[in-house]
C-alpha cells in the first residue's frame, strides 16, 4: 500500500514576515521565534504518526532558498516540497497533487498554527484516506480547517475561497458536496494566530483542556512552543 503523505504547509519563519497577527501580545521578532516552535512540534508529531508505514512525512514550504533553516526545524527524514505561486487554495492544490504525483495514495495537508494539535487526528486521517475514503478534514475553531486530506486533488475545493475568514470550512464542504465527495469530519481543533487563541494556548501548555475539545482526547505536549512560552512568561515577570 503507498504511504499517505502527511505535509505541514508552512513558511520558513522570518522576522516581520511570520505570524505578524500575534503581535500584540507578542513582539515581531518573538513572532518569527514562535513560528519556529509550531513547526517544530508539530514536524514532532508527525514523525510520531510516520513511524507507522503508512504515513510518510514532509513539509510544503516557501520560500525557496531556504530549505536549510528550516532542515533545522524538522526531525530527520522529512521530504521538501515548495508550495509554488499564487493564493493559499492554489498552494493547498498544487501540494497536494505534487504529493500524491510522487507516488503517495493520498496527502493530508496540516496548517502550521497548532503545535498541540493530537497524533490521534492525523492517525484518524491517515487511516480514513488508507481505508479509502475520498477526503477527510478537521475543522478549525474560527470556522477555517486545521487539515485537509485527499485521495486526488480536485482544484474547485480551493477555487473562491476566501482565506483567512470564518466560511471557509462551511465553503469547503459546499464544494465537496457539488463534486460528490464524501469527506469524512474528524474533531476540531484550534489554530493559534491572534492574542485570544495565544491565550488558550497557554491554558492548555499549563494542563487545562481546550473548552471545545473532548476531554477524553489526551493533551499533547509541545515542548520547542512550552519553551517559548515560559521563557516569555520569566522575561515578563523580570
Amino acid at each position: 500500500m503507498r504511504p499517505i503523505a502527511v505535509a505541514i504547509i508552512c513558511k520558513t519563519p522570518s522576522p516581520g514576515k511570520s505570524k505578524t497577527r500575534l503581535s500584540p501580545p507578542l513582539r515581531p521578532e518573538e513572532c518569527a521565534e514562535i513560528s519556529a516552535c509550531f513547526i517544530a512540534d508539530l514536524a514532532g508529531t508527525i514523525a510520531l504518526v510516520a513511524e507507522d508505514p503508512t504515513a510518510s512525512a514532509h513539509v510544503v514550504y516557501t520560500p525557496e532558498g531556504s530549505e536549510a533553516e528550516l532542515r533545522d526545524l524538522l526531525p530527520p527524514g522529512f521530504g521538501l516540497t515548495p508550495q509554488g505561486e499564487g493564493d493559499l487554495g492554489a498552494r493547498l492544490l498544487k501540494g497536494t497533487a505534487d504529493l500524491i504525483a510522487a507516488g503517495h495514495g493520498g496527502a493530508i495537508l496540516v496548517n502550521s498554527d497548532s503545535p498541540t494539535l493530537p497524533p490521534s487526528l492525523l492517525r484518524a486521517g491517515v487511516a480514513a484516506l488508507a481505508n479509502g475514503a475520498p477526503m477527510v478534514i478537521s475543522p478549525a475553531i474560527d470556522g477555517g480547517y486545521t487539515f485537509i486530506g485527499l485521495a486526488v486533488p480536485h482544484a474547485r475545493l480551493f477555487e473562491d475561497i476566501p482565506w483567512s475568514t470564518e466560511v471557509v470550512f462551511a465553503l469547503t464542504m459546499e464544494r465537496a458536496r457539488e463534486l460528490g465527495l464524501s469527506a469524512v469530519v474528524l474533531p476540531a481543533w484550534y489554530d493559534v494566530d491572534d492574542a485570544q487563541s495565544y491565550a488558550m494556548l497557554q491554558a492548555e501548555l499549563d494542563g487545562a483542556h481546550p473548552p471545545f475539545a473532548d476531554a477524553a482526547t489526551p493533551l499533547h505536549d509541545a515542548p520547542r512552543t512550552r519553551a517559548f512560552v515560559a521563557s516569555r512568561r520569566a522575561r515578563d515577570a523580570s
